[in-house]
């Protein structure tokens, strides 16, 4: 599936893409680059969304992000991270 079309929302601890119809995805963060969330919405996963909020908040803060715990399988997959035990 192509990407459509979306708008760039940047606001104090928030990035968004929505087009004219839905949000497709967000990311809310700290001003030290803590991921506090991030969602894309299932139609349009896999399309580098979740990877372009991450630049953006890079780009924002200056510092590489991070994820705040809990984190999702699906989250630990976007991160990278491992966890013992698991």
């Amino acid at each position: 599936m192509q990407l459509p079309n979306y708008q760039t929302k940047i606001e104090p601890g928030v990035i968004s893409f929505a087009n004219e119809n839905t949000t497709l995805g967000f990311v809310r963060f700290t001003e030290s680059a803590e991921i506090e969330y991030i969602f894309v919405r299932r139609h349009y996963r896999r399309m580098g969304l979740a990877t372009r909020l991450i630049s953006l908040v890079e780009e924002q803060t200056g510092s590489r992000v991070r994820p705040l715990e809990p984190i999702s399988p699906l989250g630990a997959l976007l991160f990278d991270v491992t966890r013992e035990g698991a």
